[in-house]
């Protein structure tokens, strides 16, 4: 018999047309397996996740640079399929921004933590996290916020090259744009090039102290903040292998007990009254040996799968459970598990895992999604091959996938410093 209520479906929304977004299947795997109705709000064009025998039905998505009410027009009109309210779980920072906006709206089709309306859209701002840590104690770079060209040019002198720049709301970076939510700036006149495209970029720059990366130094944390503000489920994980390497996503994740990693997750947390899934991004500085929080993304993290406990409790199975007044069992960690992302480490999903270990694509009792994925990224990998070598007439031959350049990063490819 299922710990979750079956009775109560699940509708996760993904406004981002990344069509390799792991994270998505994830959470349409946990609920499924668990017995629950599963609705996908997503693009489905060529979308491995539409091939889960788990996926009850993939609905349109909102158009791309939606407002929060066209967001609440298409989430109402899912409502309208439904028998009962459901669990709603935003996969993308832009869609927990619009549920918070909207959030009078939602109510009573679907279920939703209990916080401040505009908290998602707060810790998601790049330049607000900044006073957010400070005002909780938590370590981060020195970030400033220029205000002009020459102060660009200025800020980075100041900080020491290199320095990371990064747009304070990635999710308004339009498609095509060739601007990436972080990258790494060498000179002044690259800073002040890039803040001449901030009109462009849709929010401010940020120039912020470079920590260099290092071995065991990116690390991660996921987690559900219940009703009374307990982190439960979730942990603390370290990025073994990044995609693009050493400055990307987690193409190989361990779970790794970190003492002060979750003591800064629960500060930073009860701090803000959050309540709810979260993904917090930490570097460790290697002269102080303090971790800095990079990140806080107010939805599950691509790889939250990795900690799926021994009774199979993860952070979106401790949603459903406790939104819909379910008590969450006792936990059981699996540390050293690791989650691997196929097609981002091929090797590392062929090597021993002793303690266990989950692939984002394959799984044995859903085979579908993984070999979608094997063709689609295939594809992919060859139109970059023709783009970079024929040019301008072979990159239109080779008809690249939505959502899937590497100009324009989704939440969970940043080109950063971690």
């Amino acid at each position: 018999m299922s710990l979750l209520d079956t009775r109560v479906p699940a509708v996760l929304l993904r406004i981002d047309r990344n069509p390799f977004h792991h994270g998505t299947l994830g959470a349409v795997r946990s609920l499924g397996r668990a017995g629950v109705e599963v609705h996908v709000v997503a693009d489905s064009a060529g979308s491995p996740v539409s091939r889960s025998r788990y996926v009850r039905r993939m609905h349109p998505p909102p158009l791309p640079g939606a407002s929060a009410d066209e967001i609440l027009a298409v989430l109402r009109k899912v409502a309208d399929h439904l028998a009962a309210p459901a669990v709603l779980v935003p996969m993308d920072d832009a869609g927990a921004i619009a549920v918070g906006r909207v959030r009078a709206g939602l109510a009573p089709s679907y279920l939703l933590p209990a916080m401040p309306d505009t908290l998602a859209a707060r810790v998601a701002d790049k330049a607000e996290l900044a006073a957010v840590c400070a005002s909780a104690d938590v370590p981060h770079p020195v970030t400033l916020v220029p205000d002009s060209p020459e102060r660009a040019a200025d800020d980075v002198r100041r900080l020491g090259l290199p320095v990371v720049a990064k747009w304070s709301r990635p999710w308004l970076l339009p498609a095509g744009s060739g601007l990436r939510s972080t990258l790494l700036v060498r000179s002044a006149r690259e800073a002040r090039e890039l803040y001449l495209r901030t009109g462009e970029a849709g929010s401010r720059l940020l120039l912020q102290a470079y920590l260099p990366p290092g071995p065991d130094r990116d690390w991660f944390f996921h987690g559900y903040a219940d009703h009374s503000g307990a982190v439960r489920a979730g942990g603390p994980g370290r990025k073994q292998l990044a995609w693009p390497r050493g400055a990307g996503l987690t193409a190989v994740g361990c779970w790794t007990p970190n003492p002060q990693v979750q003591a800064l997750a629960e500060r930073l947390t009860g701090e803000l009254g959050y309540r709810g899934v979260f993904d917090l991004d930490f570097r460790r500085c290697g002269e102080s040996g303090r971790y800095h929080l990079l990140d806080f993304n107010p939805r599950p993290g691509a790889q939250f799968r990795l900690f799926a406990d021994s009774g199979g409790l993860d952070v979106v199975r401790a949603l459903h459970l406790d939104l819909t007044g379910r008590p969450l069992p006792d936990r059981a960690p699996r540390a050293g598990r690791t989650f691997v992302v196929e097609n981002y480490a091929p090797l590392a999903a062929l090597r021993p895992a002793p303690n266990g270990r989950e692939l984002a694509w394959y799984a044995r009792d859903d085979r579908g999604p993984g070999r979608a994925m094997r063709a689609l990224w295939c594809r992919h990998v060859a139109g970059r091959l023709r783009e970079r070598l024929g040019g301008p007439t072979a990159a239109r031959a080779a008809h690249p996938i939505p959502g899937a350049t590497s100009a324009s990063p989704t939440d969970n490819e940043k080109a950063s410093s971690r």
